[in-house]
Parts: C-alpha cells; sequence; structure tokens
C-alpha cells in the first residue's frame, strides 16, 4: 500500500487573493503618486485594461470598496476626496523593507560586518566551549548533548562540564541616525525618477529601526533651498520641489538634532545626485548652478570636518554618474573621513542596510 507522500509548499503568486495581488500594486503605484490616491487607482485602471489584472468576478470596483471595508483608504463625506490611513503608510513602509531585505538576502555582494563575538546581545551562527561564568541561557542544548553522547557513550548517559557548549552573541549598538533626503529639481531630471527609490530606502530603513532596534533613533531631513524635518508617516508623501541644493542647510539641521541625542553613536545618511548649489544668508539666498562654486563648497566642506570633530561620520550614497561630481563627493568625504557609495538607483537600498547593519556591530 503507498503512503501519503508530502512535499515542500512554496506560495506563489496564484495562492493569493485578487485583493492581495491588486493591493501590492496599489502601494507601489502610491509611492510613485506621493501618497495621491486618485491618481494611483487611475493607474490601475489603466494597468488593468492592458494587462486583464481583474475578471468578471472581481474589479476595480470591488477593490475600491474593499480597500474602504477594510481602512486602507478613507473618503471625505464632504469634499469627496479620498486619501489614504496610517494603517497604508505603515503597509507601504513594510512592503519597503521586505523590498530592500529580499534583494539583500539573494545578493552576492559581500557584507561589510565588523564584529567580535562576545557577551553580547544577539545570538549568532558561532560556539565555543562552555567556560566557568558564562550564562545558562547561552548553552546550546542540541550541541551539548551531542558531545555527551559522543565522548561518553548513550548507554549510560552522562554530561559534564567539557561537553558543554556555548552560543555566541554580538554587540549591538545603539545609534542615533539622521538620514537626508536631496528633493531638488534635479532628482527627477533627465529622464531618471531618483526619488522614488531615495523615498523607499527611508520608509524601509524606517521600519527597520522602529521594529528590530526601537532604542534606536531615526530622524528624517529633507534640503532643497532650505532644510526642515518631516515624520516617518510623512515618507509616502515626499516629491521634490524647484528647489536648488542647500546641503549645508542639510547638514547644519543634521547636527543640531544629533547633539540632542543622548546615543553614543551618531551618524548622518545622506542621500543625493549632486552637487551643493544653494547657500542661505539671512533670508537672502546665494545661489550657482554652474559648476562648483567654491563659495559654497568651503562651507559645505567645514561642516564635514566639524562632523568629524564630533565624531559624526557620513555616509554619503550618490546617485548620479557624473566624474567631477564625484570628485566633489571624494573631496567631502575625505574631510569627513566618512564613507561614500556610488550607486546605480537599484543598488541604493543594499549598500545603505548593510553599511547600517554594520555599523551596529560594535567593537571590544
Amino acid at each position: 500500500m503507498r503512503g501519503l507522500q508530502f512535499s515542500r509548499f512554496v506560495p506563489g503568486e496564484d495562492d493569493k487573493s485578487p485583493f492581495e495581488k491588486l493591493l501590492n500594486l496599489f502601494t507601489q503605484l502610491l509611492t510613485y503618486t506621493s501618497g495621491d490616491v486618485t491618481e494611483a487607482l487611475q493607474w490601475l485602471t489603466e494597468l488593468d485594461k492592458e494587462y486583464n489584472l481583474t475578471n468578471e468576478e472581481y474589479g476595480i470596483g470591488d477593490f475600491i470598496q474593499e480597500l474602504k471595508d477594510k481602512g486602507y483608504i478613507r473618503e471625505n463625506e464632504e469634499s469627496g476626496q479620498i486619501s489614504i490611513t496610517a494603517k497604508t503608510e505603515q503597509d507601504i513602509r513594510k512592503k519597503a523593507l521586505e523590498e530592500i531585505f529580499g534583494k539583500l538576502k539573494k545578493s552576492t555582494m559581500g557584507d561589510h560586518n565588523i564584529r567580535k563575538s562576545g557577551q553580547g546581545d544577539e545570538l549568532n551562527a558561532d560556539t565555543r566551549a562552555y567556560q566557568f561564568g558564562d550564562p545558562l541561557e547561552q548553552i546550546d542544548v542540541t550541541d551539548s548533548l551531542r558531545n555527551a553522547q559522543i565522548n561518553h557513550g548513550i548507554e549510560a548517559f552522562s554530561i559534564n562540564q567539557d561537553d558543554l557548549v556555548i552560543k555566541e552573541t554580538d554587540f549591538k549598538t545603539q545609534t542615533s541616525t539622521a538620514l537626508m533626503i536631496d528633493i531638488s529639481h534635479s532628482m527627477i531630471l533627465y529622464g531618471e525618477d531618483r526619488i522614488t527609490p531615495a523615498k523607499k530606502v527611508a520608509m524601509a530603513l524606517s521600519e527597520l529601526i522602529t521594529t528590530r532596534y526601537p532604542k534606536d533613533t531615526l530622524d528624517i531631513i529633507v534640503f532643497g533651498n532650505d532644510a526642515w524635518q518631516i515624520e516617518i508617516k510623512d515618507l509616502p508623501y515626499l516629491q521634490v520641489g524647484p528647489y536648488h541644493t542647500n546641503t549645508v542647510a542639510g547638514l547644519e539641521l543634521a547636527m543640531d538634532i544629533l547633539r540632542r541625542r543622548r546615543n553614543p553613536n551618531k551618524q548622518i545618511f545622506m542621500i543625493t545626485d549632486g552637487k551643493p548649489t544653494c547657500l542661505k544668508n539671512g533670508k537672502q539666498y546665494y545661489k550657482n548652478s554652474f559648476g562648483l562654486d567654491r563659495k559654497i563648497l568651503n562651507r559645505t566642506l567645514n561642516l564635514a570636518a566639524q562632523c568629524k570633530k564630533l565624531k559624526i561620520p557620513i555616509t554619503t550614497f550618490m546617485v548620479a554618474s557624473d566624474p567631477w561630481l564625484q570628485k566633489f563627493v571624494t573631496e567631502f568625504t575625505e574631510t569627513n573621513n566618512g564613507k561614500a557609495f556610488f550607486s546605480g538607483l537599484d543598488k541604493l537600498g543594499q549598500f545603505l542596510f548593510y553599511d547600517f547593519e554594520s555599523g551596529k556591530k560594535k567593537m571590544l
């Protein structure tokens, strides 16, 4: 008689309900439309016409009604305007985190982590022999029992200190991060959308920190002609403006915020595609988009040097490939003794997350 046969269940796209399939696409479109529900639904309707996303049993109208019923969108009864809810904002951040971490796990890119094992706060895959004073909760029961059976046999089971194995742990640093996002007009120029990947990375990083590292802090700063702080919930709605690039204002605000943070480890991440082109003196703006202006450059480099003195490393993620812009970033990085990544938009999330995770490993 033939018995039952079991195989590994691998969930696929076909296993999702029509609502789940459309929701995934809808949240992606919301990121591109900066949270504009009406525009996202219009795009979804056009995609449905072209790719037959729905059928006679379940249409876009059913999807919209289910979005309302499940609390993803709300409609203003007076104006008729539709907007997303906090539930959708969090869902967008989670999907961004899954998207970037999914690529991260599959990537063959080298890991820059520097770690030293010891009595830390996060388990890793390493083990070592038990030493007097090691916490009992770190004993690897499976390996310890295996050692006892190998050393003493299984007929008369016994275990002693020499059989015990300890799971190693890594120390995790508590970190305050200021994330600067360039929202100057060049972030959507030349037929390339650079702001959407930047938003996705920011949303994914914020979701990672709030869920996995709740003792950390993340402050998000946007900079154009001026710089200002935004909340995590504002990220899906972020748009570029008709701005120049006032990197000085962004750095000054980041430094001011980090001075008030009590964490011993502080860092600045800056996502940009260009050179600084703007300064503000009082109420007046000094602007020059033609090449590298020495007056603007010197102020920017001075702040990089100040951050170095305050032990605030700056990691710059450059999403443009112009050689003379890369030369500026190189000079800026050397002045701060920080790091720079010249990455394409598809690698931005991987570079940032690897760098953030490597910084969480504290050397002893």
